[in-house]
């Protein structure tokens, strides 16, 4: 096999295997909230899915999905009005609610979210929200530090991914995809959301965005040259919504490393030495790329 299958191969590792699980779950603690707070039982209403999972950029074997769940104002009103930590309160109320669909399963409410534990390994994280006047951002509880309220704006960060990859071919969610295992095999400083910021932003002027596999091991290697030379911020601007994404730490010099070793494999690829250009994809991208 050429290159071209190899990384359809390995992109195609990467995609999420049990979405009716998900989906499954979604509903259940969908209706269940709906039941209790809007007193219908619709396992859709209200619901989104957010982060990784709502921009359809995680990848097989991902731990933790995010769902946000839109309460009337009026709940708002009345845990706004609490002496001390009215968020908190929020967050186990949303917990207490769940809890009788899922009486046996471990579900914890603290910080930002409601968070139920499955055996499979994959948590469902529920941010409980109230639509804002804008129509489109949310405000959700934060119940450190005492206690506030805090801003999200998601929708617009799922339309901008879905609107570029639908530009590129499809090309930039497999981008998003490959960077997440790159992530974790070299244990990059990266979460989700700025992988897709830089990603989106790299692919919109990239010459060969609309092209197929066969140039994703130039795409590696030309989005790892441009993650070398991003200037280190205290934050980047979220595609999207604008909002601010946090630096966790120095990645630069690892992308510039596998740059490199692209070039490597790149080069091994011209001299049909496909082993080891193989191996060189894996000691970037894992074993998830083919042998």
């Amino acid at each position: 096999m050429g290159v071209g299958e190899d990384f359809r191969d390995f992109c195609s590792s990467l995609t999420i295997n049990n979405r009716v699980t998900i989906g499954d779950r979604y509903q259940r603690i969908t209706r269940r909230l709906n039941i209790d707070f809007w007193g219908q039982d619709s396992e859709t209403s209200h619901s989104l899915y957010v982060g990784s999972y709502g921009r359809q950029t995680a990848v097989r074997g991902f731990s933790d999905l995010d769902m946000l769940f839109q309460l009337r104002n009026e709940y708002y009103e009345k845990y706004n009005n609490y002496i001390e930590n009215g968020q908190s309160a929020l967050l186990q109320e949303v917990r207490a609610s769940l809890q009788k669909t899922y009486p046996t399963t471990r579900i914890g409410g603290d910080g930002q979210v409601v968070a139920i534990s499955f055996n499979d390994g994959v948590d469902f994280e529920i941010v409980p929200a109230f639509l804002n006047k804008d129509g489109r951002s949310y405000t959700f509880p934060d119940s450190n530090a005492g206690g506030r309220w805090k801003v999200t704006n998601p929708r617009p960060e799922i339309a901008e991914v879905a609107f570029v990859d639908s530009e590129c071919n499809g090309n930039l969610k497999q981008l998003c995809r490959m960077m997440r295992s790159w992530k974790d095999k070299w244990s990059v400083p990266m979460g989700g959301l700025l992988i897709d910021t830089l990603a989106c932003r790299f692919i919109r002027t990239w010459k060969f965005r609309g092209k197929s596999f066969v140039y994703y091991d130039w795409l590696s290697r030309d989005f790892f040259d441009s993650l070398a030379v991003e200037p280190q911020r205290e934050y980047w601007s979220a595609l999207g919504s604008g909002q601010r994404i946090y630096s966790r730490g120095v990645f630069q010099h690892k992308a510039r490393r596998c740059c490199n070793i692209s070039k490597e494999a790149i080069g091994y690829e011209l001299d049909g030495m496909k082993h080891l250009a193989r191996k060189k994809w894996r000691e970037i991208y894992g074993t998830s790329y083919p042998s």
